[in-house]
């Protein structure tokens, strides 16, 4: 039924001028607005799908990733992200190392960080 849909995703925020302004000054993604009325703006991402982002006066953020970025050198990600200002976060549960990238057998190569909204993101390592 749904198989042919061009299905595309989004998220909520609860402030959407501090999250345009993460979005495009420290992340460096196009953001354009859809409605500017209704509080609805549109990452444009290098995907053939773009994401759209909303807010919500009765946000709260999910506890897993709502956001993955797939880069080529994570490592340099990493470091101009933290020069950035952005913090990773860090998990019990996964072997991370001093930049709170994952890094172990069979795992994917990933660190996380929050949105001003405390949605989670990551940079994960392109395979």
């Amino acid at each position: 039924m749904l198989r042919n849909s061009k299905a595309f995703s989004g998220f909520a925020v609860d402030d959407l001028e501090a999250a345009r302004a993460f979005y495009e000054g420290t992340l460096g993604l196009e953001v354009v607005e859809v409605d500017p009325d209704g509080g609805v703006l549109e990452l444009r991402t290098g995907a053939d799908r773009n994401v759209v982002m909303y807010q919500s006066g009765t946000f709260t953020p999910g506890s897993a990733t709502i956001l993955n970025f797939p880069v080529d050198d994570l490592d340099r990600v990493v470091d101009e992200l933290a020069a950035g200002d952005v913090r990773f976060e860090r998990y019990d549960e996964f072997p991370q190392d001093d930049k709170g990238i994952v890094r172990g057998p069979g795992l994917p190569e990933v660190a996380w960080f929050k949105d001003p909204a405390g949605n989670v993101l990551s940079v994960i390592r392109e395979r």
